[in-house]
């Protein structure tokens, strides 16, 4: 097949995914609006299907779940620490890579870090099914972040330093996160919150610091950096 017509064959399916990306989108668009207006538990798949003029299968088709469609960045959200783990530099270890990228996330309000803004930190805080929802959230994230301590240790997901550590790294973000949707909820601007949690972050990973300090640091030229867990 020639490139022409690759390209002329391809147009169609980047046409028909463009539309489903538009379509998914007007119908998270219409979702979130109906929430921030009366409430998740209140919002029926019917009148987000009406708001978004699409049918109510169409919805479902694109969300399998309702909670599905108030938190949007789940993927994000459940990967990050791993990716962060697995995108370290040589010789960094995993707390180091993980408090740099805390802090990172933290200047830059990042959604993913906690920073959701004050309507929709009351979203999820008035419903009990998106309470629920946002805690087997960290405990994927903390799961997916063992996943990725075991492949680059050379272990087993279920070895006790793999869990342990991804314990402890999963909590501090877990408590991180919970703080900046409580200063969120309190009124707190985002650039407060930021310094706020800046100060935060250093205390709560360098609490971490004696038994994680060369956890998972892969080689360095450095003698003294241990790779193991001091347990």
């Amino acid at each position: 097949m020639t490139t022409e017509a690759t390209a002329a064959a391809s147009a169609p399916v980047g046409l028909r995914e463009s539309k489903k990306q538009e379509t998914r989108q007007l119908i998270s668009d219409a979702a979130t609006r109906l929430f921030l207006d009366q409430g998740f538990e209140q919002t029926t798949i019917a009148e987000i299907a009406a708001a978004a003029r699409v049918a109510k299968k169409t919805v479902t088709n694109y969300f399998a779940h309702k909670e599905d469609l108030a938190l949007d960045h789940q993927d994000a959200f459940t990967g990050s620490l791993a990716a962060t783990v697995a995108g370290r530099a040589s010789g960094e270890s995993a707390l180091t890579a993980l408090r740099h990228a805390f802090a990172e996330a933290v200047a830059a309000t990042d959604p993913v870090a906690g920073f959701s803004g004050p309507e929709f930190a009351r979203m999820i805080a008035d419903s009990p099914t998106l309470t629920a929802r946002l805690r087997d959230l960290h405990d994927l994230r903390e799961t997916r972040l063992a996943e990725a301590l075991a492949e680059t240790t050379g272990t087993a997901p279920d070895d006790i330093a793999v869990r342990t550590a991804a314990a402890l790294l999963g909590s501090v973000h877990r408590m991180l996160f919970d703080r900046i949707q409580e200063l969120t909820l309190a009124g707190w601007a985002n650039a407060r919150i930021s310094d706020e949690m800046a100060a935060a972050g250093d205390y709560a990973f360098g609490v971490l610091e004696e038994p994680l300090a060369g956890y998972a640091a892969g080689p360095s030229a450095d003698p003294k950096v241990h790779p193991d867990l001091v347990l």
